[in-house]
């Protein structure tokens, strides 16, 4: 089967990598075996960027390879090295792609300069290391923190053509010829009737004005409603600053004329909707074969009572070209000038709420508690669960913001149970401070060796101070004459 060489609408998945787990380490060397922590960090995950690349036209390189993965960061190793960081996958888009998030429906951004660009995928953290967790009260952790998890999103990617001027007409009225005919794109044109299966895009330069012109294929009536191609096309003009309807006045098909063509082609562009204030103009094509000249000439009068610029072409001939591509360069200068520029960007800071409660929340969910917030969640994740003085950490952290004053307040008794995130939450059996008693006064953090070798120096030094107190007793006795 082979790939389509234009696509505009395609499903992504994206994922970003994974942070590197922090390292566990202690400092070695000759005469100093325990020179205290020296785990370096995790490197963060890599993240999945979309960016815009003006040379592109299609979405055709994510049509068949829809899921796309950053690489993770490495894990911290000792002597304070830190794990590498990940690398970012950078996914280039033509200018005027939408990114909508696929399970909700709502846009994340609409992507049109050359080089925009948007983190759609976001590498997880490196957990810190040992080295990173000392303090004065925690010396030696014996626990480093877990990578976080990388993002993951499904995510559409929708092309609307970035032109000035969008064309539209049944199929065969000669809209990719007079894109060939006006500027340097060369579109797939042919003698026989066909409809074109992808828009083409071509810059037309008049005077000091250029600009972009866009065909859109296969609209036809009912197009709105699903029919044919026109439907799929249609979102390709909603950014054009005018409209040119192109019509065939050559065609011998049954109850097809220049007025008929140009109401159906409106109310199609009037039940997609969003189009109603693009100014129009109004080509009459194929006026070189001699019929079509005088069917051009009498539907000019109904055309112009209805206030439209009417322009009799010839993309054979080149005829009536040049005044059509001038008044479509009066039109896109005009809405240039009309549209103010964009106000410059200005950054605003500002300070996080001093108020701990506002970073969780505490809701009761039948026998448990469920604590939903970022920190807590984040936290929970960065944990290793079967390293007891990381629990005691966690713990510490969590009382820190509050969490267990918010249970008490709201009722909690020991032993309820208390759910941290959402689906995939982890339980604990609540246990205050006031439960806890001597273990939380005791200091977390100490390294076991450390502890052992404290009582194992002091049994030396005293030993030491022993022996000296002997030595000097001894000296001390009288000689004995009779020896």
């Amino acid at each position: 089967m082979a790939i389509p060489t234009f696509v505009d609408q395609v499903t992504l998945h994206v994922y970003g990598g994974n942070g590197g787990h922090g390292c566990v380490s202690i400092h070695r060397e000759k005469f100093k075996p325990l020179g205290g922590p020296d785990g370096g960090n995790g490197g963060d995950g890599g993240s999945v960027i979309l960016r815009v690349d003006h040379r592109l036209t299609t979405l055709v390189d994510y049509h068949r390879q829809a899921h796309r993965r950053a690489t993770n960061g490495e894990p911290g190793r000792g002597n304070h090295a830190n794990g590498a960081r990940g690398e970012d996958v950078i996914l280039p888009v033509p200018p005027g792609t939408v990114v909508s998030d696929a399970d909700t429906g709502e846009l994340i951004a609409d992507l049109t300069g050359d080089g925009a660009e948007i983190v759609v995928a976001q590498g997880g953290r490196g957990g810190l290391g040992n080295a990173a967790l000392a303090s004065p009260n925690r010396k030696a952790p014996g626990f480093a923190l877990l990578g976080e998890k990388g993002q993951t999103r499904t995510i559409n990617l929708e092309l609307k053509v970035v032109a000035d001027i969008g064309l539209v007409g049944f199929p065969s009225a000669g809209k990719s010829s007079l894109v060939a005919a006006i500027s340097r794109a060369r579109p797939k044109i042919a003698d026989y009737p066909f409809t074109t299966l992808v828009p083409n895009l071509g810059v037309v330069v008049a005077g000091d004005t250029s600009f972009t012109v866009a065909d859109v294929p296969g609209l036809i009536e009912g197009a709105s409603e699903g029919r044919g191609l026109g439907f799929d096309f249609l979102r390709h003009i909603e950014r054009c600053a005018a409209i040119v309807h192109v019509i065939d006045c050559a065609t011998y098909l049954p109850g097809r004329d220049p007025v008929t063509d140009l109401d159906v082609i409106e109310a199609e562009l009037k039940a997609h909707g969003g189009l109603e204030d693009r100014p129009r103009l109004v080509a009459l094509n194929k006026i070189d074969i001699p019929d079509a000249r005088q069917v051009a000439e009498m539907a000019s009068g109904d055309l112009h009572d209805r206030g439209l610029q009417i322009f009799p072409i010839s993309t054979r001939s080149g005829e009536g070209l040049r005044e059509l591509i001038f008044a479509m360069a009066q039109l896109v200068k005009a809405r240039r000038d009309s549209v103010p520029p964009p106000p410059p960007t200005r950054i605003i800071i500002r300070p996080k709420p001093l108020d701990s409660q506002a970073e969780f929340s505490v809701e009761r969910e039948g026998e448990l508690w469920r604590v939903r917030g970022d920190k807590p969640e984040r936290w929970v994740q960065q944990t290793d669960f079967a390293n007891a003085e990381a629990v005691g950490y966690l713990a510490d952290r969590l009382n820190r913001i509050g969490i267990e004053d918010r249970l008490l307040e709201l009722g909690a008794q020991p032993g309820d149970g208390v759910a941290i995130g959402g689906a995939n939450a982890v339980i604990f059996d609540f246990a205050p401070q006031m439960e806890i008693g001597a273990e939380i006064l005791s200091r977390r953090g100490e390294d076991q060796r450390l502890s052992e070798a404290r009582p194992a120096a002091r049994r030396r030094r005293e030993r030491d101070r022993a022996y000296h107190s002997a030595d000097e007793a001894a000296e001390d006795q009288p000689a004995d004459d009779d020896a």
